[in-house]
């Protein structure tokens, strides 16, 4: 798969994941990860896995070690909040690590794809 295919399709999981949902009256967003992981322990583990799954694309991509090693602890801090009840979910809407990994990306590969 080509380089541009492949960040858009992690671009789109992220959005999914961490700004889906607009709440209304508000530029307050969120996804699936708010969703998902308020469901206890399970919700929060199956996210943190999803979340890994664009760190392995950012691997792929080619990003310095330290950029990987920042993404891992944007998605582990936001598993660890997140499995507080009520309190995490809240932390997960706004934290959104999967949208701070894409930032990490287009830092290092640019917007259109080229590293």
């Amino acid at each position: 798969m080509d380089r541009a295919r492949r960040l858009a399709r992690i671009r789109r999981l992220a959005w999914l994941l961490d700004a889906a949902v607009k709440v209304p009256g508000t530029k307050f967003r969120f996804g699936l990860n708010s969703v998902v992981g308020a469901a206890p322990g399970v919700g929060d583990a199956a996210m943190a896995a999803v979340s890994l799954y664009i760190v392995y694309e950012a691997y792929q991509l080619g990003l310095p070690k330290q950029q990987i090693a920042r993404m891992v602890g944007n998605v582990a801090v936001e598993a660890v909040a997140g499995s507080v009840p009520i309190l995490g979910d809240l932390f997960d809407a706004a934290f959104k690590a999967n949208l701070r990994n894409i930032a990490l990306i287009d830092a290092h590969v640019g917007p259109e794809g080229r590293a």
